[in-house]
């Protein structure tokens, strides 16, 4: 082997890296990422570097629905080992508090 060489993450491994990635995207309306917010729906991380994000906004009039998706298939294409991006847009079902994580219903003093 050379001393280069790097082993490629396990399909596990890139997609905790892939969530640490999105948890750096905050919505701009609520001063929590978008991974705590559950606006991701579906996040598919393959061993091969192929990784599918399913996600949503969290109203279709939402000011950033024209950045906040190429942010998100930006910082996730930059993460070493992640060979293609696939970040799907949705509005159905639509978003709700309720998707929120314990963590971020604390952090906007919900409980």
């Amino acid at each position: 082997m050379s001393e280069d060489f790097e082993t490629k993450p396990t399909a596990e491994e890139l997609k905790q890296k892939v969530i640490d990635a999105l948890c750096t995207v905050f919505d701009p309306e609520i001063p929590v990422n978008i991974y705590e917010l559950g606006l991701v729906y579906e996040l598919d991380a393959q061993s091969d570097g192929k990784v599918r994000i399913v996600m949503t906004l969290t109203s279709p009039m939402c000011p950033v629905a024209g950045s906040l998706p190429p942010e998100v298939e930006a910082k996730v294409r930059a993460i070493p080992g992640v060979t293609d991006v696939d970040v799907a847009l949705v509005w159905d079902p639509p978003w709700s508090m309720d998707k929120m994580s314990e963590a971020a219903k604390l952090q906007l003093g919900f409980f």
